[in-house]
């Protein structure tokens, strides 16, 4: 079928003709979270040959897929603590690293805000260490969490990398973890879906607008990618209601793809589609992950 645009491993993989098919170099792990309600698909990419495949970095990609997100304190906590668990999983011993929090994206774009929104919300220490000392951050059992917002190339006329650089040689942390929103090709996953990868993240690829990797070969430490998808390009929206018409009406899979590709236009490319409640969704998600973190990087959070 015609190609469609996604930032998700899983779909990537679920996009080849049979989804119970071996791809070598890749493995497919899946399980269900009891206790989040969590449908959790982890993607193995093991070697060059299933990154090619793929069209991914070799690494690990771990997705949380909820129904909806829970509405109710209990099952919402439970969720998050899914999260939190599958991250603690990918880094070990995270609460005792010094970790730089970064928010990617456009804080005046809505779809595009879920980065810069989840820093507002993250609780950093780093400068209590130096403006209180070593034996206040251990009573306190703070970590050494740093945050940033580097903002989009339109707004600096740098690129998100560019400025991470400066900032990972100047304060040294041992892991950066990257926040951004992300491209999805199904309308199910859009805001009920979270990814999370220890290969970086290629600010803004899942809309074609390719930027520098931030990576561990980019920055010089461990990266770790969470995003979640906040928009879908609107020819997977036509090409998936096409492919269901046109196979109950007998069409194969050649006639259905020769159909749709005549179908789009050029003036087709570069229109994205968003929730209607995409405002509430983002200023939901960006609390919850910076939740997410600040459990996960400090022993204790500040109430306030």
């Amino acid at each position: 079928m015609s190609e469609k645009i996604t930032d998700l491993a899983l779909e990537i993989r679920e996009s080849f003709p049979r989804n119970n098919v071996e791809i070598k170099g890749v493995v497919l792990e899946k399980r269900y979270d009891e206790e989040g309600k969590a449908h959790i698909t982890t993607v193995h990419i093991k070697d060059e040959r299933g990154s090619r495949a793929m069209g991914k970095p070799k690494g690990c990609y771990v997705t949380i897929e909820s129904e909806d997100m829970p509405r109710d304190d209990i099952s919402k906590e439970n969720l998050l603590m899914c999260i939190c668990r599958e991250l603690e999983h990918m880094v070990d011993g995270l609460r005792q690293k010094s970790v730089l929090v970064a928010g990617l994206g456009n804080r005046q774009v809505t779809s595009d805000s879920l980065g810069p929104r989840m820093v507002e919300c993250i609780f950093v220490t780093r400068h209590f260490g130096r403006e209180f000392g070593e034996e206040f951050m251990r009573t306190n059992e703070y970590g050494d969490v740093s945050a940033i917002a580097p903002g989009v190339m339109a707004q600096t006329g740098m690129e998100a990398v560019e400025v991470l650089e400066g900032i990972v040689k100047k304060t040294s942390p041992e892991v950066v973890i990257v926040v951004d929103a992300l491209a999805a090709r199904s309308m199910s996953r859009l805001c009920t879906t979270v990814q999370i990868t220890d290969t970086g993240i290629s600010p803004g690829s899942g809309i074609g607008n390719h930027r520098r990797a931030l990576s561990k070969k980019s920055l010089g430490v461990p990266v770790i990618a969470i995003g979640v998808p906040t928009v879908v390009d609107a020819k997977t929206i036509i090409s998936d209601h096409l492919e269901k018409v046109l196979t109950k009406q007998g069409y194969n899979e050649d006639e259905i793809d020769k159909f749709i590709k005549e179908v789009f236009q050029d003036e087709m490319d570069n229109l994205y589609v968003t929730p209607k409640n995409i405002d509430e969704s983002i200023a939901i998600i960006a609390k919850d992950l910076a939740k997410v973190l600040n459990h996960c990087l400090q022993k204790k959070v500040s109430r306030s």
